[in-house]
């Protein structure tokens, strides 16, 4: 799954921009901060440094206000708003590879849309973890209890898995608590190949990458049992080729959209490498 994950990375980025397309397929072949910066931090992380930097470069380059998603030359493409938490991305991206940035100038996470671009506008909890709110801010706005909910004052709206993000890669340890019963709540209603983005999706198909995020979240807290329940399902989600679909089927587990994703193969590599801290060596191996 390790290698795997990374000749699908290498295989999405160019090797001289440093653009990484979030999937092969029409619609999906554009760059989004969010994508590209996880694969920058996952490949930062598996010791491809030269390649992390070019994506890195890359995004510092976009102005992340001007869309959701950019074409290979940098320039955005229309129909989608600019997503809030895009200025964060690039932030973990470019401290992941070390290159530098100027500092994010100021965002209002509030009122946007969120990493789902469902176009609902709301004060979204992944939004705010991924623009760096404190965590006394966060707990106070989206608290319920002893978790966090997705929607600021909203305790019916449920508990959505980019609470995972206050664990990796926006580490708030002052939110680990929230955030570990907050995913344990999750996973009661994960199927064998996974969860859902949020605890009120609609429909049932299971999703990758918040699969493979809350992956690597939970072994950073420490949760090596449920970690690799999750990557189990992982296992079952992937094709034959070992490519990760972006959701699947929650009964057959076949493939329902686009596959390869860039996002979920970049998380199960950084949980792969939480769970078992491996380095790379050398050139990227054939299949």
């Amino acid at each position: 799954m390790y290698w795997r994950s990374l000749l699908v990375m290498h295989a999405l980025t160019d090797s001289r921009s440093g653009a990484v397309a979030a999937g092969a397929r029409d619609g999906w072949a554009y760059v989004w901060p969010r994508d590209a910066g996880a694969v920058a931090i996952a490949l930062a992380s598996a010791g491809y440094r030269g390649e992390a930097r070019r994506i890195a470069r890359f995004l510092t380059h976009l102005d992340p206000d001007a869309a959701a998603r950019y074409r290979g030359d940098g320039s955005p493409v229309g129909g989608r708003a600019a997503a809030s938490d895009a200025a964060g991305w690039i932030d973990a991206a470019a401290r992941a590879a070390g290159v530098h940035a100027p500092p994010p100038g100021p965002t209002d996470w509030r009122g946007r849309d969120d990493y789902g671009e469902r176009g609902e506008s709301s004060d979204y909890l992944a939004n705010a973890i991924a623009d760096g709110v404190p965590a006394p801010r966060i707990r106070a706005l989206f608290g319920d209890g002893p978790v966090l909910v997705r929607r600021a004052r909203d305790p019916n709206s449920g508990i959505d898995s980019a609470v995972a993000w206050a664990v990796r890669p926006f580490a708030q340890p002052g939110l680990f608590p929230q955030s570990r019963a907050s995913i344990r709540r999750l996973l009661a209603q994960r199927s064998p190949y996974g969860i859902q983005p949020t605890a009120q999706w609609p429909g049932a198909d299971p999703w990758t990458a918040p699969t493979a995020w809350t992956a690597w979240s939970l072994a950073a807290l420490g949760d090596r049992g449920s970690a690799l329940s999750l990557i189990a399902s992982l296992r079952r989600a992937a094709t034959p080729a070992g490519a990760l679909p972006e959701r699947v089927d929650a009964v057959s587990g076949i493939a329902r959209s686009t596959t390869p994703l860039a996002w979920s193969h970049a998380f199960t590599a950084l949980a792969l490498q939480e769970l078992w801290p491996i380095r790379a060596a050398g050139r990227i191996p054939s299949p």
